[in-house]
């Protein structure tokens, strides 16, 4: 190794260190070094949302829209090609990944047809699980909750508690006094 590679090499891992340090202290937190090195709200800001984080790691495709003080954890991918539209105060897991393009049709016919897309919408003060995939074409409504590891292909209204592969609806969001929330599941699931 070059001296001036090795002395890249020392400073970076210094950097590392000193950042690694000052993140555990203020978050209580190991990152991947990369997630140390970026702010977390630029990417929100790139877009055009207002105290949103989103992390280095996560894959933002296309025309994807974030509103206000959301949340994008790691590892996630955000395909806007299609158009995606997500609302104010929403938590989307680590890992989630959400498509509004596929390319079946494409792959079956050699060529011949082209990939298909369609717009994905997730309202206001939604939950999105750990690990889920929602499908191009897909609206979820306000203030609904996705189970981790769910695969959403079809919509759902305000207020649902969905889960499973396919995803279907085990519940229901209570809004109540005081803005209380309450989480209702159909008998047998939970």
């Amino acid at each position: 190794m070059k001296a001036s590679a090795k002395r890249v090499k020392e400073e970076l891992t210094s950097l590392r260190k000193e950042l690694r340090s000052v993140v555990k202290g203020k978050y209580n937190r190991v990152n991947p070094f990369n997630e140390d090195l970026f702010d977390w709200k630029e990417k929100g800001r790139f877009c055009g949302s207002e105290d949103t984080t989103i992390y280095d790691s996560a894959t933002i495709i296309g025309d994807v829209r974030i509103g206000k003080s959301c949340w994008i954890g790691p590892f996630t991918i955000l395909d806007g090609s299609g158009g995606l539209t997500i609302g104010h105060h929403v938590d989307v897991s680590s890992g989630v990944k959400i498509y509004t393009h596929d390319t079946v049709k494409r792959a079956l016919t050699g060529g011949r047809q082209k990939a298909e897309m369609a717009q994905v919408s997730i309202g206001n003060q939604c939950f999105i699980g750990t690990d889920s995939v929602i499908l191009k074409g897909v609206k979820i409504g306000n203030s609904c909750v996705v189970g981790a590891k769910s695969l959403v292909n079809s919509d759902f209204p305000d207020k649902s508690i969905i889960a499973g592969t396919p995803a279907k609806k085990i519940g229901r969001v209570v809004v109540g006094k005081e803005g209380k929330i309450t989480l209702v599941y159909h008998r047998g699931k939970r």
